[in-house]
């Protein structure tokens, strides 16, 4: 049975859905988007999400009101609930040309689609594996906290990083780590939790805000300071989170280990953090 997405306000099977030629974000990446996570069907962090999509939206001065959650839930149920994630996409949306020029009486394109993810947190945190990134200059544009389309970037980037073996590339501009490609960076110091702080370079993060709050409950120092490349070697643990793929231990980067080369103690212990918070999704 072909999957259903949401278009422009209908459900329909994905080989039914069309999009322009001159839809601006076809032509120009002028778009933003969220991915969403659901966990047996329970939307996991909805209003953060939210949030930020509002915040991103605001940003390039679209205006999109819609009961998002609504749409993505009822997505969710059509494809069968479970684990997916949602892609959630809003374009400026269709001119009668290609033209550079903002025409303010567009109708925004809305869609959205499904996934299918592991669940981030169900596996014992022994059988977690850690991975292996490498360090790739940051060629982005100057706003990626928000979440646009212009992804050029990071799939060049990571295809550098498959082509070298590893599941990430983290982006560093001036010798300023920032964050990974598709991932938020952390990096542990004589048990400190570390953050990159940039105001406009890095997008906030779902996850990497629930690792906050979550160290910040149960005792664990957290900052947000500049982290170099030096520092980013030095570091006890480095991690890397996003919504779909959880909190993971970095074990390599480029050809330096980390630490001794295990997963750390903290590591292991944010991590039985956030599958305890995640299963109390379904004790609700």
């Amino acid at each position: 049975m072909m999957d259903k997405v949401y278009l422009n306000g209908e459900f329909i099977a994905a080989d039914q859905a069309k999009i322009s030629v001159f839809d601006r974000g076809f032509l120009f990446a002028d778009s933003v988007y969220e991915v969403v996570p659901y966990y047996q069907g329970k939307s996991f962090q909805m209003e953060l999400h939210l949030r930020r999509l509002q915040q991103s939206l605001a940003a390039i001065n679209i205006r999109a009101e819609h009961n998002w959650r609504k749409i993505t839930d009822r997505l969710v149920e059509l494809n069968g609930g479970g684990d997916l994630s949602v892609y959630l996409q809003v374009t400026r949306g269709v001119g009668n040309r290609r033209s550079q020029a903002i025409d303010t009486n567009m109708l925004p394109t809305v869609f959205a689609c499904t996934h299918s993810i592991e669940n981030s947190y169900s596996a014992n945190v022994d059988s977690v594996a850690g991975i292996k990134v490498i360090v790739c200059e940051d060629l982005r544009w100057r706003r990626c906290d928000i979440k646009s389309n212009s992804l050029l970037p990071n799939i060049l980037v990571m295809e550098q990083a498959r082509l070298q073996g590893a599941q990430e590339a983290l982006l560093q501009r001036d010798d300023t780590m920032l964050e990974g490609a598709s991932s938020n960076l952390l990096i542990v110091e004589n048990g400190k939790l570390i953050a990159p702080d940039s105001e406009h370079a890095i997008l906030a993060g779902t996850t990497s805000s629930l690792v906050r709050d979550l160290a910040a409950a149960n005792g664990i120092q957290y900052r947000q300071q500049s982290i170099s490349y030096s520092r980013l070697l030095a570091a006890d643990e480095v991690w890397i989170s996003s919504s779909t793929r959880g909190l993971l231990p970095v074990l390599q980067i480029d050809q330096y280990l980390v630490g001794t080369g295990i997963k750390g103690q903290l590591w292991r212990r944010m991590y039985q953090l956030l599958a305890v918070q995640q299963q109390s999704l379904f004790e609700n």
